[in-house]
């Protein structure tokens, strides 16, 4: 087995007992991956500049010795546990369509797209187009998009590779046109999508307009009937 494989999945078993004992020391760790104290401080250290484990803590003892010092996971930690959250996400949306209007269903998307949107920085008015892209492909990219544009004549594409609610936009069409009122949100601009992950694309792609000039077909995309990934 590779040395970097076996590492992360010696760290990972430490985790997972902290996870399910709360705190536990050297010694006790070293016992439960079958290593010697000095390899499991080398993994507690990195864990620790991972952030993922913190600083060790004074463990009282019952009985006279040398003080134990106990390790115990960060907030940060739990991002390496299974997480049911898609499923939780798929039941939600379901609930939602079935007791609420089509118009408002589309509204209560567009206003995510709005919240979302609205912890990005804010376009400035006379900010040229390829650093607004810049500006949207940062914020993207953060957000698990996989983003990068480009231009080609004058016609400037936002691509994206990667869908973060690809599991979900197949049922829920709404999560694709979402993503168009948050590129729009972003850029100022009108937006039209020309390529779709989930129709086969190799990225979901969208032709952006300048500020104030029309988009191809003269027509602004609509939430409610234009979808994108």
């Amino acid at each position: 087995m590779d040395t970097s494989v076996r590492e992360q999945e010696t760290r990972q078993a430490i985790l997972e007992y902290l996870k399910q004992n709360g705190s536990a020391t050297v010694d006790e760790l070293a016992e439960q991956v079958k290593l010697n104290s000095v390899t499991v401080r080398h993994h507690l250290d990195v864990l620790r500049r991972e952030e993922l484990i913190s600083d060790p803590v004074v463990r009282h003892r019952s009985t006279p010795g040398r003080p134990q010092y106990a390790y115990a996971l960060t907030a940060k930690a739990s991002a390496h546990f299974p997480k049911n959250y898609c499923d939780l996400a798929a039941k939600l949306l379901e609930e939602i369509k079935a007791s609420t209007p089509p118009a408002t269903v589309n509204v209560l998307f567009e206003g995510v797209a709005n919240r979302l949107a609205a912890t990005a920085p804010k376009p400035v008015d006379d900010e040229a187009l390829p650093e607004r892209l810049e500006r949207a492909v940062t914020f993207l990219n953060a957000h698990g998009y996989d983003a990068s544009w480009e231009q080609t004549g004058g016609t400037y594409l936002l691509h994206t590779c990667n869908c973060p609610y690809e599991a979900l936009a197949t049922d829920n069409p709404e999560l694709c046109a979402m993503d168009i009122a948050l590129a729009q949100n972003l850029l100022g601009g009108s937006v039209q999508r020309v390529s779709r992950v989930l129709d086969g694309a190799s990225t979901c792609s969208y032709c952006l307009v300048a500020p104030g000039e029309a988009p191809a077909g003269g027509q602004e995309p609509e939430l409610s009937r234009t979808q994108s990934s």
